[in-house]
């Protein structure tokens, strides 16, 4: 593909090139539970669970149940909703500018973060606390939101192989709750926002703080799934750096500094 569009010089090959790497990231995660259903036949919720009661002592989801409301529900299931935008947004505004080595490097660490991620999964599968500490078939309601929230609620469950009607569905939902993804990558996008200066980084900062929050707030993870998003984001910025430097020597293109 990236011979096709260097050699064509076709605005559709050259976009195909850089953005293909999206349906790619989604259809790679979609294979994740089928690789680690054929690997464990448990999940680990039981020990983020008591890892959250050893730092915190509660549960974090039961707690914040107590200050839940349709406004702040709605506000969070959107922000909750921005997450596979965020990259493209911030990758789209470089590609605009023409600044190609930002660009790229956005695109590298967004992919090495996500397959950074799918890692994770594969050493601790689990299902998060809407399955386990709580009843996921009262969700809308215990937690309702306004006009949207059910809606991007179902979107969600889609993305993790529950859609409306699926009976069981705890037994095909995505095992994919540490380290949260959602943090790590929302992280990694405030952190490049911030570093090249982008023109959007008071939302991604506002937005990005949000949906963090949301990740508890709304029971798709645990506390401590956020931890090891955040472990888990300094490991992609690190090694993404140092792989990112070594390919633009080996094509003597300047290297990133961040």
């Amino acid at each position: 593909m990236a011979n096709k569009a260097n050699s064509i010089k076709s605005s559709f090959w050259e976009n195909l090139h850089y953005y293909y790497v999206v349906p790619l990231i989604f259809l790679s995660f979609k294979q994740v539970y089928v690789l680690i259903s054929s690997i464990h036949s448990a999940d680990y919720d039981n020990l983020l669970i008591e890892a959250d009661r050893f730092l915190l002592g509660t549960d974090p989801t039961v707690f914040l149940f107590q200050y839940a409301n349709p406004i702040l529900t709605e506000i969070l299931q959107i922000t909750y909703g921005t997450f596979f935008f965020l990259p493209i947004i911030l990758g789209v505004e470089f590609h605009l500018k023409k600044d190609f080595q930002k660009f790229n490097y956005v695109i590298f660490s967004v992919v090495l973060g996500f397959f950074l991620s799918y890692i994770g999964y594969f050493f601790l599968p689990a299902v998060g606390p809407r399955f386990t500490l709580h009843d996921f078939d009262l969700t809308n309601i215990e937690l309702p939101g306004l006009w949207l929230t059910n809606f991007l609620r179902e979107v969600v469950n889609s993305g993790e192989s529950i859609p409306s009607g699926t009976l069981n569905p705890i037994e095909v939902v995505q095992r994919d709750v540490f380290p949260s993804g959602h943090t790590q990558m929302t992280l990694i996008v405030m952190y490049l926002a911030v570093k090249f200066n982008s023109r959007n980084k008071w939302f991604f900062l506002i937005d990005g703080s949000l949906l963090i929050i949301a990740t508890v707030y709304l029971r798709y993870h645990y506390f401590v799934d956020l931890i090891g998003g955040f472990v888990f984001m300094i490991l992609t910025l690190i090694l993404g750096k140092r792989i990112f430097n070594w390919w633009q020597k080996k094509l003597k293109k300047p290297l990133i500094i961040i």
